[in-house]
């Protein structure tokens, strides 16, 4: 019951995380649109009243007129519209995710046994826990001591944007060395939703209650309020695409078990980033296809690098016709039953109708591995899962090189 309720909260609290990230993001990114899509007021009238730039638009069997002041009104309303809750709701939702499914189990989830960093592989779980939390304060620090120090009245936002691009690939190849694959990934995109979340809270709406005080105390707002809270909404809107990307990762074992997985993160940030910026540009009413066209390239390149060893060439065997050789192979075929015997004992603790590995109140994506039908149903599933070495979790149950060897060597043919 225990491990029911563990994965019924696990499920509601992703549900909330999900449905409070669309609704941050696309409050976010209507506003970078509408921002970057103003014009000059038509109405003289406006223009001398402060309005900024306005924007026409239709939707939903209406028509809509968005108007910015970048100076003090005369009076303000008595209802503002204030965006923060989602941003909050999302990162702690997300932290309470990663709570309940990586510091519960940080032995399987975080420890990196094959780290080449000896102090990183003899972790212990609550030193990784430890590890992961300061890890995420660290990178919200850096990160806003660069804004600080770099481009403080917002004079050096590209030269700020390149020092956050240096840190990010920083903060990857460090998550990589340190943490399990799937944390990694995990974390690096925790880093960049932890600033995203921070920004709000420390600088963007601070800013914004600072502005409407002295306005309603009918003085001048401090210009660097509004600019400052611009430079932290840009990053944001940057920030967005790649840490969508990194947090859904865990699915995708090819990615975080990659060598140079550090060098993929980093690829997928920039293209990211560049996605993102033809959006951008594209609102303020310039397109510029060389944007998007670089994101594809950068993605390719991922493709590219994350893809298995030898995927480029055909194996020896496809291209000659040496009847010996597969004869050969063919007796080497492990059998069945000693497919079955290693998977019984490294895989069928979660994979079983009744789990009994702590934590686990069904068989992981509905696979069970029992008997006979179940593992040849999922022979393509175990082979790519194993060969990966994503599976067993964090090698739980230590699954042995040669086990791996004999399961990558069957060919499911029985």
């Amino acid at each position: 019951m225990d491990a029911y309720l563990i994965e019924f909260g696990n499920m509601l609290l992703r549900w909330l995380h999900v449905i409070a990230a669309i609704a941050w993001i696309g409050e976010s990114f209507y506003f970078v649109m509408l921002d970057n899509g103003l014009k000059k007021p038509a109405a003289a009238d406006d223009r001398h009243q402060g309005v900024f730039g306005e924007m026409w638009a239709v939707h939903g069997g209406g028509f809509y007129h968005n108007q910015k002041y970048a100076t003090a009104l005369a009076k303000l309303p008595d209802e503002l519209h204030w965006s923060y809750l989602k941003a909050y709701t999302t990162w702690l939702s997300g932290f309470a995710l990663f709570g309940l499914l990586y510091l519960t189990r940080p032995e399987i989830y975080l420890v990196n046994d094959d780290s080449a960093w000896g102090w990183a592989a003899q972790m212990s779980g609550w030193q990784a826990n430890l590890a992961a939390l300061v890890f995420l304060l660290l990178g919200w620090v850096v990160y806003n001591e660069l804004c600080k120090r770099i481009s403080p009245t917002m004079n050096r936002d590209g030269l700020l944007g390149a020092a956050v691009a240096v840190l990010m690939l920083i903060v990857a190849y460090l998550a990589t060395h340190i943490f399990a694959g799937r944390a990694a990934f995990l974390l690096v995109g925790a880093v960049m939703a932890t600033a995203m979340a921070a920004n709000v809270y420390f600088w963007i709406i601070p800013g914004q209650r600072r502005m409407v005080a002295a306005m309603t105390a009918g003085e001048t707002p401090d210009p660097l309020d509004g600019k400052r809270g611009k430079q932290r909404s840009v990053h944001n809107t940057y920030f967005t695409l790649p840490v969508v990307l990194l947090m859904l990762s865990n699915h995708y074992a090819f990615l975080y078990t990659h060598a140079y997985s550090w060098v993929i993160i980093a690829v997928f940030i920039v293209a990211g980033a560049l996605i993102r910026q033809f959006f951008v540009s594209m609102h303020a009413g310039h397109v510029q296809p060389l944007y998007p066209v670089a994101g594809v390239v950068l993605v390719a390149l991922a493709f590219a690098l994350a893809a298995p060893a030898g995927s480029w060439h055909a194996p020896e065997d496809d291209r000659t016709d040496n009847s010996e050789q597969t004869a050969s192979d063919d007796a080497a075929e492990p059998s069945f039953e000693a497919v079955k015997q290693v998977v019984q004992t490294r895989c069928t603790a979660c994979h079983a109708e009744s789990p009994s590995y702590a934590g686990f109140s069904a068989p992981p994506a509905g696979i069970v591995l029992e008997d006979r039908r179940g593992i040849l149903k999922h022979a393509s599933q175990i082979k790519k899962a194993v060969d990966s070495g994503n599976m067993p979790l964090g090698n739980a149950t230590k699954m042995t090189d040669d086990e791996r060897e004999l399961i990558s060597a069957w060919r499911a043919s029985e």
